[in-house]
Parts: C-alpha cells; sequence; structure tokens
C-alpha cells in the first residue's frame, strides 16, 4: 500500500495513507544500500510502498522516484549526506538579525543547496519585535539583496502571530507560502521555528525553548523531522536546528552556477572554467570590486569552494 512519510525518529517512520490511518514503519538493512547515498534513505516527505507481514509488523519495501529533495551534510559521517526532506514545493529558511544572530554565509550556504537540488526558497526574518534600529537597518538591507536575486522575504514576529494565529489565516502574506504546498521549515536552533510552526497551527504542536545567555545561540527543541498537515492540501515539515549545509559532490566549477548574481555575471569571464579566484579577465572578481555583487555572497561561495576542510560543513 502506497503512503506518505510524515515522521522519522531514526529507527522507524511514520506513513501516513490515504483512509487518514498512520502506521509506524520499518526499513530492512538492505535497503541502505540500494546505490543510495545517504545516511536515510528513506525521508520525510518519500512516497513509499509498506507491506505488512504476517506478525503486523510493517515494512517499506519500494521508494517512489522523487520529484527533488534538500540534503545536508550527515553529522556522524564526515563523507555521508543526510536528507532533510523529499518532494517539497518550499523551502523557508527562518532567520533573524540577533537573538540568535544568523550569518549570511548560513544563508547563502541554504540558498545554494536548495538551487543545486531544485527546490524553490524563501527566507523569513523573525523576531524583529526586538530589533533596535541599526538591526532593522541591517535587515533592510538584507532584504534588498536577497529580493534582488529573486528569492521572496518576509519579515515578523512569530511571537505576535502566535498571540494572535487567525492574522496568519486571514492577513500574513506567509499564508501564500504554506497553502497548497509542502514547506520545509528550517533554520539554526533558537530562531523560532517552533514558535511559528505553533502560530500557524493556532496550538502547541512543537516544543519552544530559550536561548542560551551565554553563548546567545538557540537549544534544540526539536530532534527529529515531522510532517505536519494544516489542511487537505498543506503540509508544513518541522526539521531540527541545523549548524550548516554544503554542496556533496559537486565540481568546483560548478559551485557558481548555484549563486544566482555570480553564475550570471560569469558568463562573461574569458576563461569557460574559471573558478572567480583572481583569474585573469574574470568578471566576477571585477563585479565583487566594483560592489556589483555583495562582499558577502562573494565570501559565502568562497567558503563552499574551501570546503575540502570537512569540518566546514558543520
Amino acid at each position: 500500500m502506497k503512503g506518505l512519510v510524515i515522521k522519522s525518529t531514526g529507527t522507524s517512520y511514520g506513513v501516513y495513507f490515504e483512509d487518514g490511518t498512520i502506521a509506524d514503519c520499518h526499513v530492512k538493512g538492505n535497503f541502505r544500500i540500494r546505490g543510495i547515498r545517504s545516511t536515510n534513505p528513506v525521508a520525510i516527505g518519500d512516497y513509499v510502498e509498506v507491506t505488512t507481514n504476517e506478525d503486523g509488523t510493517n515494512w517499506i519495501t519500494e521508494l517512489y522516484d522523487r520529484k527533488n529533495y534538500i540534503i545536508r551534510r550527515a553529522t556522524n559521517l564526515s563523507y555521508a549526506s543526510h536528507i532533510l526532506a523529499a518532494n517539497v514545493d518550499m523551502a523557508a529558511l527562518i532567520v533573524t538579525i540577533n537573538h540568535p544572530k544568523t550569518s549570511t554565509t548560513f544563508i547563502d550556504r541554504f540558498l545554494a543547496t536548495c538551487e543545486a537540488y531544485r527546490v524553490p526558497a524563501c527566507l523569513i526574518f523573525n523576531k524583529i519585535d526586538l530589533l533596535n534600529e541599526e538591526e532593522l537597518q541591517e535587515l533592510a538591507t538584507l532584504r534588498q539583496l536577497y529580493e534582488s536575486l529573486d528569492y521572496p522575504t518576509y519579515a515578523i514576529s512569530a511571537l505576535d502571530l502566535a498571540s494572535s494565529p487567525d492574522s496568519l489565516i486571514t492577513s500574513s502574506p506567509l499564508y501564500d507560502i504554506f497553502h497548497n504546498r509542502v514547506t520545509l521549515l528550517s533554520g539554526n536552533s533558537g530562531v523560532g521555528k517552533s514558535t511559528l510552526l505553533n502560530a500557524i497551527f493556532g496550538k502547541d504542536i512543537a516544543r519552544t525553548g530559550a536561548i542560551s545567555s551565554a553563548h546567545h545561540k538557540g537549544m534544540h527543541t526539536t530532534t527529529f523531522s515531522e510532517m505536519h498537515q494544516w489542511d487537505d492540501s498543506s503540509w508544513i515539515i518541522d526539521t531540527p536546528g541545523i549548524k550548516g549545509f554544503g554542496l556533496l559532490d559537486v565540481e568546483k566549477e560548478e559551485i557558481s552556477h548555484y549563486f544566482r548574481d555570480i553564475f550570471h555575471v560569469s558568463r562573461d569571464c574569458r576563461y569557460s572554467n574559471c573558478i572567480h579566484t583572481g583569474e585573469p579577465g574574470c568578471a566576477v572578481y571585477q563585479a565583487v570590486a566594483k560592489g556589483e555583487i555583495a562582499l558577502s555572497r562573494y565570501e559565502s561561495y568562497l567558503s563552499i569552494l574551501d570546503d575540502t576542510q570537512e569540518s566546514k560543513y558543520r
């Protein structure tokens, strides 16, 4: 019977079927080595075939083709990937200017990963109620930068939405992100993913946590990925707090393809195999010097280019 994987605990999977039932399913060990280079060959959002044995146990026996997926480098195996979710219509990165601060490198790595795996992306800037004047200016600058690259951006206070959840349904532009889509919510720990998720549903379905006063970073509250049904045609995927993204199995010459601004300018480089680190006739290097490409974007590109050091994925 065909079902949708909506929950993963690391040892088993919750599979949703058309009749509204959810079954706890397992994956046999040999399924993990059938050409799938990942720590989790079955992921949230996958459509799978489930077989029930005579003893009542449910086993995933087939994985249906994915339209896309989004991955990060696995934390326990430096050369393995971890699939965050499959069949995603929109990947929404929750960003905070402060409390805690989301780095532009993290934002750009997320967006490059989405580009590489053909997942549309947007940025949701949260906790704007906590920002001072200088931070609000930084917010405006970042929104202008990413909107110029055709990434939709939104500025919200999840706490305000949580205090009046109907506003999300009736007037918030976030409605269009989530309605009639499978949307992945991602971000560093502490950026307010769980608070936003609770606001969207109008009830507590995710645990929220405090920010560490010592390090100004969030503490993990979501320990496994889970897919929540918002309405008949809308699902939202909540993921554990992520520390970093990186591109896997990508040639250096290809990395610029996943930076829209750099790729656009790179067509004017003198050499087709230019990697934009100061080669003769490099149009990208010249554009950065002129301020036509944001320095933060270029530095993010260089950080991925330099990812031969495995720790940079974490």
